[in-house]
Order: C-alpha cells, then sequence, then structure tokens
C-alpha cells in the first residue's frame, strides 16, 4: 500500500509561481511512476505532468514550457514547479503513483489533492 501526501498549494496571482511536492510513504521501494492529475471544478480529471522512470517524462499541452516535474527517488518525493500561473490552471492537484512504468491510471494510487488558486 501506497500513502501521497501532497503540499505546496494555495492562492496565487497570475503570472506567480508555486511549487507542489508530494511525498510517498508505505511499500514504495518500486514505484516507477510518480506525476500529477489535476480537476478544475466542472471539468473532468486530467493528466498534467507524469514521470515515469528515470527518464521519461510527459507534459499536459497546456502547461508544456510552464511547469517541471521532477523527482527524488531516494526520498520517494515528486515536485512540480509551476510558472506563469494562469486563472485556468485553478484545480486541485493531485499526486499519484504507481508501481508498474506503464501502469493505467485506473492502478494508480492517489493522494488526497492540494488547492491551487490563481487569482488577482
Amino acid at each position: 500500500q501506497v500513502q501521497l501526501v501532497e503540499s505546496g498549494g494555495g492562492l496565487v496571482q497570475p503570472g506567480g509561481s508555486l511549487r507542489l511536492s508530494c511525498a510517498a510513504s508505505g511499500t514504495t521501494s518500486r514505484l516507477a511512476v510518480m506525476g500529477w492529475y489535476r480537476q478544475a471544478p466542472g471539468n473532468q480529471r486530467e493528466l498534467v505532468a507524469i514521470s515515469r522512470s528515470a527518464s521519461s517524462t510527459n507534459y499536459a499541452d497546456s502547461v508544456k514550457g510552464r511547469f517541471t516535474i521532477s523527482r527524488d527517488h531516494a526520498k520517494n518525493t515528486v515536485f512540480l514547479q509551476m510558472n506563469s500561473l494562469t486563472p485556468e490552471d485553478t484545480a486541485v492537484y493531485y499526486c499519484v503513483a504507481a508501481f508498474g512504468v506503464y501502469a493505467a491510471p485506473r492502478s494508480y494510487y492517489w493522494g488526497q489533492g492540494t488547492q491551487v488558486t490563481v487569482s488577482s
């Protein structure tokens, strides 16, 4: 079993930055996938960024060039650096993790979510 705890959300002005963190605990020795999804009010949950093993990352087109995902494999932690934030980035951000490098989202472990609000 894996537990995921996110931190770093909050209120930020348009154009600002935030850094989300997610720490995994429990049976984490073989976590191949860690990443981030988000869900805005009235919208479906969507992929933001995903890191598969040591060298493969994918981003949603809407965040490419603005968001950066990184991992500390030794500490089973994943980060999401978010720059040039816009109101459209407002959502609850969820950390995800999985053991299989090509695991389907239905197999992911999910955190409880952290709110990011971009507003002036």
